[in-house]
């Protein structure tokens, strides 16, 4: 009984580990993503936060500098992440992914994640970024600042 334990332990083992491909890139250009936006000067805030409405990959906040401030260029706000990892850009761009229908769940489920906030009244923006693999490692990552904006529903005017 002992050595059949142990082979169905070491399968269990085996299956938690055994995630799919596309999970594990995309996972990949999560952290690279986030450590490359930290590098810029952001603030991590959160990672993959979810509702009911979807998902966000990442949540930042972008301070303004002294500088930004004096020139009237603030960029204090949160900023909603979408990451898309690709392995080749043979088709289209990484970005070209983030379609109407992705961008209205995006908003819907920054909207949720607003409300959690004490203090609501926060500028945000919404960015894309593209990471690309060459040979299973990140190979580039493009930062696309102010992708969108918000979706019809949830902006005002």
């Amino acid at each position: 009984m002992k050595p059949v334990r142990k082979l169905w332990q070491k399968l269990k083992a085996i299956a938690a580990t055994d995630e799919p491909e596309h999970l594990r890139r995309g996972r990949l250009g999560e952290r690279a993503a986030k450590a490359f936006l930290q590098k810029k000067g952001m603030k991590f805030l959160v990672a993959n936060f979810r509702s009911t409405r979807g998902e966000i990959d990442l949540i930042f906040r972008a301070g303004s500098t002294a500088d930004d401030i004096y020139t009237g260029n603030e960029t204090d706000c949160l900023v909603f992440v979408e990451v898309k990892t690709r392995s080749s850009e043979r088709w289209t761009r990484p970005a070209a992914a983030v379609d109407a229908r992705k961008k209205r769940l995006l908003s819907a489920t920054a909207m949720d994640y607003v409300r959690l906030l004490k203090d609501p009244r926060v500028k945000l923006r919404f960015d894309i970024v593209e990471v690309l693999l060459a040979d299973g490692a990140v190979g580039e990552i493009r930062h696309l600042p102010n992708s969108f904006t918000l979706a019809s529903p949830f902006r005002h005017g």
